[in-house]
């Protein structure tokens, strides 16, 4: 305790006796607070006896702590059972086993419970046969199942009803069955009968009919009709396991007569529990006995539903649509309207008492369990909501379920909003053409002030967005998405607040769905309202997932993009803020955004704009931001094509030679080194199609071809607005968008093999041609004079000769202007190293990359790529 702080000056000291008695206290605190750890010192009498001889085996120890030990060093002996059975089997069974048994008898809680999990455990690992482990185990399993502790006896039963389901029938008839006939007695304790209706219930999967009529059924008919209504609930709900097992014929003659009995019991949970078995055997019992004996049960059942407890209400809702679908075809219509009419009540229940409350600390305790069942009610009434459309038919929305839907989405409480908002999709599926009446519940529930709603309904929020906007089979304008005005709003306030709450994760999803976007509204719509919003996330944000969450989005936003314009600005900013920017973080996510620049566009788009602000990342004074870009040069080169890419290839040789030379950083020089032997590995692409490359070629043909018709879709849009009034424009702007649309689907659908094989020998013959033209150039020296530098006059070149004129240079992209800067650059960079031929010389990479070559000889080094 430290000592008073000295007083102020002009204060006196007090030495009243309140303060006197104020330290005293506090003295004494700090005292009884000490006591305890003293008290759990280890005396050097208890470490004697917890200590064990170090040269002792696995098993030798475990026996001796199991004989001589304490409890909880006999629990941890037990709890490493199934490694000793993994390392020994026969030694552990012989030695191990018998004192677990001996320890098992006086064992408490937490020994029992361990054991019953470690036996668990060694059964399903199949350490030994299944005739060792019933020989071994099974006994014991069955010795222990009527433990006082409901506990410990339910661990022990879980145990054994893994084990039934893997021993023969023999076994299970001498060591389960045949017990069982007495363990079933009403002379048996309560917990006793509660095991036999399980262990019944599993048995019926197991034998045969016949032998389930003789041996079985007798017992559970007894079990039905105990004297304690547990019992007979636990025997219920084992009923769907035995008619599965016997089959239709004596379900019909055996089962269905207990339910029915047992759906009038006294016992409100033998009353439930046969409820919901009949609901789900629904599907065994033909017409004449749903419509002449489960319906009349069922609606007896609903109609005393709210008299009763709650939890009847919370069973029945969660069932309600199961029920209804099980029951579609023979209700007549007024019964079809009542069972709507409960639904609707159901769905609303406990909202009328909620504005009589103030505020919650007023409320009685029990008000507020009520209402927290009644909210579990309206929750399974939203779970049900999909069934109950088909349930009315979807063409009947509008008049029977829209204000049911309404109140769903506006209820007042978290749960039921999240139920319905994961419900959402199947909701719009099933409206099909009528999907436009729910879109300002769509807009409701995005504006929803709990994130968890918008985590739910964000996952499926591209499906439903897609729905949306194509109305279904409805051609009505009115019904179409561009009708609705608040979904941009509604989408950039829901991705504020997830950025505002700690919930990153949900911020990272909502990014990622909104890559749907290009495909819903126009591209100034995300150009204005979203696209530069990603840009902040990527700036500002300090989470790392959510950061390129918002670069891919940005991405997919600018592939999309339909104006030149807006295209080179995204760019230029890319470039500029990221490549280029002041903080390494910054440098980082512009080569993230490479990455999936890569992925998601052509290669010759990422040759034109974003090849050379790469590379020259080479350069660095960050050692994160240089090791980074190693990792991504195989994707780098995988954009080339030889030979129009042959400048380009020739300035990435050299900057890696370059690091290879100058590169001070250990960890970065040892990516170095793997990355050149990948890429000395990797095989180049060539301008004309080849049969090992066809379908990755393809596929960035078919990227390439869909850039240039979004290009000529610009200059269609532009020609149209020139020319209003003619109707030619408008049929070749639907051809164009309709090639789109096409290319989109060729993309998306797998390649057949067979359509390859007739293609291969012209492509083999262009091959063939255009190998020899391939470019293995040699490198004269790694001087810094010997550095090649692009200037604007080369890359045009590359530019027209590979890339189609709608992809003409802008002088405004820095990519396209870098050539004299990046020169400049690469003069200033090796400015700094006055030696890199010493250099080379003396740390001999040569050897340890390219052992085929001559060491210490610069121009002797093969071509790495």
């Amino acid at each position: 305790m430290h000592p008073p702080p000295p007083p102020a000056a002009g204060v006196a000291m007090d030495f009243g006796q309140n303060s006197l008695f104020g330290y005293m206290e506090d003295l004494q605190e700090l005292t009884i607070i000490e006591r305890p750890v003293r008290r759990s010192l280890k005396t050097p009498e208890e470490i004697e006896r917890l200590t064990v001889d170090e040269d002792l085996s696995d098993i030798e120890r475990a026996v001796y702590l199991l004989s001589a030990g304490q409890d909880i060093q006999g629990t941890s002996v037990i709890a490493n059972l199934p490694f000793l059975m993994r390392q020994n089997p026969t030694e552990t069974l012989r030695r191990v086993l018998p004192k677990v048994r001996e320890a098992l008898h006086v064992a408490g809680v937490e020994m029992q419970l361990t054991a019953a999990v470690a036996f668990l455990t060694i059964l399903q690992e199949e350490s030994v046969s299944v005739h060792t482990y019933a020989h071994s185990f099974l006994q014991v399993i069955l010795l222990h199942l009527e433990q006082r502790d409901t506990g410990v006896s339910n661990a022990w039963l879980e145990t054994l009803l893994a084990v039934i389901e893997v021993l023969p029938k023999e076994t299970l008839r001498h060591e389960i069955l045949n017990p069982l006939v007495s363990k079933a007695q009403l002379s048996q304790t309560v917990q006793s009968r509660l095991v036999s209706c399980k262990i019944l219930g599993k048995l019926a999967n197991k034998f045969d009919a016949h032998t389930i009529k003789r041996e079985i059924l007798p017992l559970v008919k007894s079990l039905c009709q105990d004297v304690e209504y547990e019992v007979r609930s636990c025997m219920c709900r084992q009923l769907e396991n035995i008619a599965q097992g016997i089959g239709t014929e004596l379900t019909k003659s055996v089962v269905l007569p207990e339910l029915i009995e047992l759906s009038r019991d006294e016992g409100s949970s033998v009353r439930l529990a046969a409820f919901e078995t009949l609901v789900n055997l629904l599907d065994i019992f033909d017409t004449d006995d749903r419509s002449q004996t489960i319906l009349p049960l069922v609606k007896s059942f609903c109609e005393k539903s709210f008299k009763a407890d709650e939890s009847i209400l919370i069973s029945l809702s969660f069932h309600l649509g199961k029920l209804c679908h099980g029951l579609y075809g023979i209700l007549t219509p007024d019964q079809h309207l009542r069972f709507l009419e409960f639904y609707k009540k159901l769905c609303t229940l406990g909202l009328q008492q909620e504005n009589g409350h103030n505020l919650e600390n007023q409320i009685p305790p029990q008000v507020l369990e009520q209402e927290k069942k009644y909210t579990s009610v309206r929750k399974n009434c939203a779970y049900n909501f999909p069934a109950m459309i088909v349930f009315v038919d979807p063409k009947n929305f509008h008049m029977e379920l829209y204000s049911t839907f309404f109140c769903l989405c506006h209820d007042p409480e978290v749960p039921v909003r999240y139920t319905i908002a994961i419900c959402f999709y199947e909701v719009s599926k099933l409206l099909n053409s009528g999907i436009y009446l729910i879109q300002k519940e769509l807009i409701t529930l995005l504006q929803d002030e709990s994130l968890e709603v918008l985590d739910a309904l964000v996952e499926h929020l591209p499906e439903i967005l897609e729905l949306m906007s194509a109305g279904g089979e409805s051609s009505v304008q009115e019904n179409k998405l561009s009708s609705l005005p608040d979904l941009i709003p509604a989408l950039t306030a829901a991705e504020q607040r997830a950025a505002a709450s700690l919930k990153w994760r949900t911020h990272e999803k909502l990014l990622q769905k909104y890559a749907c976007l290009p495909q819903i509204i126009s591209s100034d719509q995300i150009y204005y309202r979203f696209l530069q919003r990603m840009f902040t996330i990527m700036m500002t944000n300090n989470v790392l997932p959510v950061q390129k969450a918002a670069s891919r989005t940005l991405c997919v936003f600018l592939r999309y993009n339909r104006k030149q314009e807006q295209r080179h600005e995204v760019i230029q900013k890319l470039i500029e803020q990221l490549g280029q920017g002041k903080s390494y973080w910054n440098r980082l996510r512009f080569l993230d955004t490479c990455e999936f620049i890569i992925e998601i566009f052509s290669k010759s788009f990422f040759c034109k704009y974003f090849f050379l602000p790469a590379i020259e990342l080479t350069h660095d004074p960050v050692a994160n931001v240089r090791m980074k870009l190693c990792y991504l040069l195989p994707k780098v080169k995988s954009t080339l094509k030889i030979p129009a890419d042959k400048h380009l290839l020739q300035q990435l040789e050299m900057c890696v030679r370059k690091l290879l030379c100058q590169e001070k950083d250990k960890d970065v020089l040892a990516i170095v080194k793997r990355t050149v032997l990948e890429l000395d590995r990797m095989e180049m692409s060539m301008d004309a199609f080849q049969k090992k490359f066809y379908e990755k070629d393809l596929l960035d043909q078919e990227k390439e071809r869909e850039e240039l018709l979004l290009l000529e879709m610009e200059q269609l849009e532009k020609e149209k607005q020139q020319n209003d009034g003619r109707p030619l424009s408008d049929k070749i702007f639907d051809k164009k968008r309709k090639e789109i649309k096409k290319s989109k689907l060729i993309r998306s659908q797998s390649f057949n093999n067979q359509a390859f094989h007739a293609k291969y020998g012209n492509l083999e013959k262009s091959a063939s041609k255009s190998s020899t033209a391939a470019y293995a150039p040699s490198v004269s020296g790694l001087a810094k004079t010997a550095v090649l530098s692009l200037t604007d006059d080369s890359f045009r070149a590359r530019s027209a000769s590979n890339v189609p004129p709608s992809y003409s240079p802008n002088p405004a992209l820095p990519s396209t202007s870098r050539g004299t800067s990046s020169t400049a650059d690469s003069k200033n960079s090796g400015n700094k190293d006055p030696q890199p031929r010493k250099a080379v010389s003396e740390e001999c990479w040569a050897p340890q990359l390219f052992p085929d070559h001559t060491p210490g000889c610069p121009s002797a080094w093969p071509h790495f790529l």
